[in-house]
């Protein structure tokens, strides 16, 4: 029994530290699992080539490539007369195409049924298209898409399809100079839907210089499960700026959970509409009071700071030629003369105060001001569990507020021109 006893304190030890090592361990974990993981969705290059998306072809022929090939060309073609283009014939319009956007397909034996999107090449397709004068462009704006749902809001906590449609959206022929986050590593901790409720301006600033932005998007997409396989009602609204001003809002529905990445495709397009008219009508300007610099002084200000230097400057020299000095010419200081102030006279002397918790600051606080001959106090530093530092203005000598705060239950320690106090 005595050798298992003796062996108890060597035993736990080495247990609580194995314990405080894995709560490490796993706090390292956890704050690993704020910025790391897979949350991170990349945006699409952007280019400026024309795209129509949305052609539904449906077509049959003798095998399904050549039902494929039919389908294609025909989109194509519906394409060119959705921009308005002369009438070309279908190989013209082939030389025109840079690219073709399979959005949704079935291919059968004979049949081809799907939803394409045609890009045009801009600068082989504006010389039939016209020359369009260049539009004007957005400042850059932050996109911050939220999705509210379940009683939950989240931007870039996890991957989630609303962020995916915006990454994925072909942002190149829009006028909004839209800065897409990717929201892995940092961004998920910073960029959160409870940012878009904050007031403070120097807070988006820091937010907003991380990524170049002048200013910030939020499209929130809150959708409504009604129920396991079901139809999802989607509503959605456009705001913008620190003040999370309101823009415009629409509902859409999805069929079915499969139907949800396809409404939510169509959402961004309509949201991008909205900022588009938005910054039409004047009211996507960047906020004036983003602008944080350096404050500029006004020049009246400017002028009486200089006059106060020059003063200033004028009365040191007038001080340092009028002192006497001896046969050597060297300049006769005097010592800090350490006598009392005359009688009826107010010093300010600097007080040290123990205070171990929050009550007595508090206490010691009242009592100093409360002392006979105080005029008033100041608290230079507050240190709750070590010594806070106060100045007293005192009518009479240090010795007197001494003993003025020794007849209030202090222990005072004096010094040249101080005082340390505790109870």
């Amino acid at each position: 029994m005595s050798h298992a006893i003796s062996l108890q304190p060597t035993l736990r030890r080495p247990a609580l530290l194995v314990l405080a090592l894995a709560a490490l361990c796993a706090l390292g974990v956890a704050v690993w699992a704020q910025v790391g993981g897979e949350r991170g969705i990349a945006a699409v290059a952007s280019t400026s080539d024309i795209q129509v998306s949305g052609v539904e072809v449906d077509v049959t022929a003798a095998s399904g490539s050549e039902a494929r090939e039919k389908a294609w060309v025909e989109a194509q073609r519906k394409a060119w007369e959705t921009l308005d283009g002369p009438k070309l014939s279908d190989s013209q319009i082939e030389g025109l195409v840079s690219a073709i956007v399979i959005e949704r397909e079935q291919l059968g034996p004979k049949r081809y049924i799907a939803t394409l999107g045609v890009v045009f090449d801009r600068q082989r397709a504006s010389r039939y298209l016209g020359s369009e004068s260049e539009a004007t462009r957005s400042a850059p704006m932050l996109l911050l898409p939220v999705t509210i749902s379940a009683g939950t809001q989240m931007v870039y906590e996890q991957r989630n399809p609303w962020q995916r449609a915006w990454a994925e959206y072909q942002a190149g022929q829009s006028r909004i100079d839209y800065v897409r986050p990717t929201g892995s590593g940092g961004d998920s901790l910073l960029l959160t839907y409870g940012q878009t409720g904050r007031r403070s301006r120097t807070w988006w600033r820091n937010a907003l210089d991380q990524f170049g932005a002048a200013d910030v998007l939020v499209p929130i997409a809150h959708l409504r499960y009604t129920y396991p396989g079901g139809p999802v009602e989607g509503s959605f609204t456009a705001r913008f700026g620190p003040d999370n001003e309101y823009l415009d809002g629409f509902d859409m529905t999805a069929a079915s959970p499969a139907e949800l990445p396809a409404m939510l495709e169509r959402a961004v397009v309509r949201f991008d509409r909205i900022f588009e008219l938005a910054l039409a009508d004047g009211k996507l300007r960047p906020d004036p009071t983003l602008n944080i610099g350096t404050p500029e002084l006004s020049p009246a200000l400017q002028r009486l700071l200089e006059l106060g230097r020059a003063m200033r400057a004028r009365d040191q020299a007038a001080v340092a030629t009028s002192q006497p000095t001896d046969e050597s010419g060297d300049a006769i200081t005097a010592a800090p003369i350490r006598t009392p102030p005359p009688e009826g006279s107010v010093a300010l002397y600097t007080v040290q105060v123990a205070t171990p918790d929050a009550a007595a600051f508090d206490s010691a606080v009242s009592a100093v001001r409360g002392a006979p001959g105080v005029r008033s106090t100041g608290v230079r530093s507050t240190a709750i569990g070590g010594t806070s530092v106060m100045t007293v203005s005192y009518s009479g000598s240090i010795s007197q507020l001494a003993e003025a705060l020794r007849a209030r239950g202090f222990k005072v320690s004096q010094g040249s021109n101080a005082l340390a106090i505790s109870r």
